[in-house]
């Protein structure tokens, strides 16, 4: 307690409004710890800055407030007319908030903006939270791709490819 009445106390430590901006280079260390935080297998500050480098990739990060840390992504690659979701991640505390879905309306907009049509992604079935997700922001199921992932036991588990045309 800070002394602070309780209401005042509870305000300072509700997150502030995410702030939506694209990736820049100086994000791989974060977006490596948000990715950590959220898959199993996590990709480092390396693999993101040459996705970053990568003009092929496209993304978009929300912070919590202007100039706030970073607490969620999307990372996307393709050539026009066709781009490709690599990740989405939000911070464990502020996912069901809505962030994600920001994020993919988002970067849909710019991405339409620049002459995309249409979005796939691969996700792992069973994934609730990502199939949830996708099926509200208009995504379909197109296929499946059996034992393509492993759970943490070790058993396979499908990915299922997704699509969703935005123009």
């Amino acid at each position: 307690m800070t002394g602070l009445p309780l209401w005042l106390d509870w305000a300072r430590m509700r997150p502030r409004e995410a702030s939506l901006r694209a990736i820049r280079a100086g994000d791989a260390e974060a977006l490596a710890r948000l990715h950590a935080q959220s898959f199993r297998i996590g990709w480092d500050a390396a693999e993101f800055e040459r996705l970053i480098a990568n003009r092929l990739t496209r993304g978009l990060v929300a912070t919590d407030g202007p100039d706030g840390a970073v607490v969620g992504f999307i990372l996307l690659s393709g050539v026009a007319p066709e781009m490709e979701i690599l990740s989405v991640a939000v911070e464990a505390r502020r996912r069901g908030a809505g962030l994600g879905h920001r994020l993919v309306e988002a970067a849909f907009g710019a991405l339409a903006a620049e002459g995309y049509r249409t979005v796939f992604l691969e996700v792992e079935d069973g994934n609730a939270a990502a199939l949830r997700l996708y099926a509200r922001t208009g995504f379909r199921e197109i296929g499946r791709r059996p034992g393509y992932y492993r759970d943490a036991a070790g058993a396979p588990v499908a990915a299922l490819t997704m699509r969703r045309d935005i123009a």
